[in-house]
């Protein structure tokens, strides 16, 4: 029977269970984005079924992050990449978009400036720096979104891959990596407002952030974009680059001495995952109303590669799913035991790599061993 790699180096996925499983995702992503907005807008608030704001803002949130988690299990799952560095390309697509969104202020900031953002006249500048011409157009800064991850996914994979550096190597690079721009953003002289970031959002194209049709408009948009991410990625898979791509993973070395540009594989790979982290962080941000230096914290990136584990890595639905689950189960705990969540996320990852080794998805869909 036809089948279709669908998993780590452990085994495989009947190419019919993967279909299903794909199509059981992506309708109850059509079911949210369009159940949550009807259920926060037209449900009366004295309705049970009524939705809040609160939880509109929170399962827009959640949508963001499993998007990032898709790009990460993207490389990660398929092509062996371990990125531990993803936030900051979640980061620099989050301050593309947060430029924007300052840039729409205008004299409605503390200060009434109306060119310069509030931070930069406190700080005593007289001109808007060069690097933020355009952020007052809607598609140049839709266009910085992808062009800032990319063309640093570009440079550093150039850099690293036709160096054949691999493995533990790659990863503690691409850590090294989000931590050096963090040190970078925390500076105010860099131009992007210092430990405190981006804040006080106004508008988006015209829209009220704080309204409530506006915050379900952003959710259905990120269902929207997650789903397209991850019928893109399903594409990729299923081409014959999506099968160098597992082999690669799976033997880059015998890849490699067939002929295949191993290099040029890895690198294009990593840019669109680059890409997809950076379209996550623009969507991540006007739901949140805040982008700041702590979002490239190496611990950030670090928490990606355990929602990916815990779903299930090599599945991309199973990414999702344990991007979601985990950081709801961290809204719980740091509700009702926020002295413990990092305990019970640390215990969570143990208990799932020591019985479940092909995660949440494994539970569903056993792997059968062997080629």
């Amino acid at each position: 029977m036809t089948s279709v790699r669908m998993t780590g180096a452990i085994g495989y996925l009947p190419a019919a269970i993967a279909d299903r499983a794909s199509l059981a995702f992506l309708a109850v992503l059509a079911a949210v984005a369009l159940a949550a907005p009807i259920l926060n807008l037209a449900v009366p608030e004295s309705s049970p079924l009524h939705l809040s704001s609160y939880a509109v803002g929170l399962i827009g949130k959640y949508l963001c992050y499993a998007l990032l988690a898709l790009a990460v299990d993207f490389i990660w799952g398929y092509c062996g990449i371990l990125s531990l560095g993803h936030a900051a390309f979640f980061a620099l697509g989050g301050y593309a978009m947060g430029m924007y969104l300052m840039r729409q202020i205008g004299a409605r900031g503390v200060y009434g400036h109306p060119i310069l953002p509030d931070f930069m006249v406190f700080l005593n500048w007289t001109d808007l720096p060069w690097f933020w011409y355009g952020f007052d157009r809607f598609w140049f800064a839709m266009g910085m979104v992808a062009l800032a991850p990319g063309a640093l996914a570009f440079a550093f994979g150039w850099l690293a891959f036709r160096s054949r550096v691999t493995g533990v190597y790659l990863s503690i690079m691409t850590q090294a990596l989000t931590y050096a721009l963090m040190l970078a953003f925390f500076r105010n002289d860099m131009g992007f407002g210092g430990n405190n970031g981006f804040t006080d959002f106004k508008d988006l194209l015209g829209f009220d952030l704080q309204s409530d049709a506006t915050r379900s408009a952003l959710l259905a948009a990120t269902a929207v974009a997650l789903g397209a991410s991850y019928w893109l990625c399903r594409t990729v898979l299923a081409s014959r680059a999506g099968r160098v791509l597992r082999a690669i993973r799976d033997a880059e070395s015998r890849t490699r001495f067939l002929g295949y540009r191993v290099d040029a594989f890895k690198l294009w790979v990593f840019v669109l995952s680059a890409v997809l982290a950076g379209v996550a962080g623009a969507l991540y941000v006007p739901q949140v109303g805040i982008i700041n230096p702590s979002e490239f914290e190496p611990i950030n990136s670090i928490e990606v590669v355990i929602w990916v584990a815990v779903g299930g890595r090599g599945t991309l639905w199973g990414a999702v799913a344990g991007a979601v689950l985990v950081n709801y189960a961290k809204t719980w705990f740091t509700g009702a035991l926020p002295d413990l969540w990092l305990y019970a996320l640390g215990a969570l990852f143990v208990g799932v790599t020591l019985f479940l080794p092909r995660g949440l998805a494994g539970i569903r869909f056993p792997v059968r061993r062997g080629a």
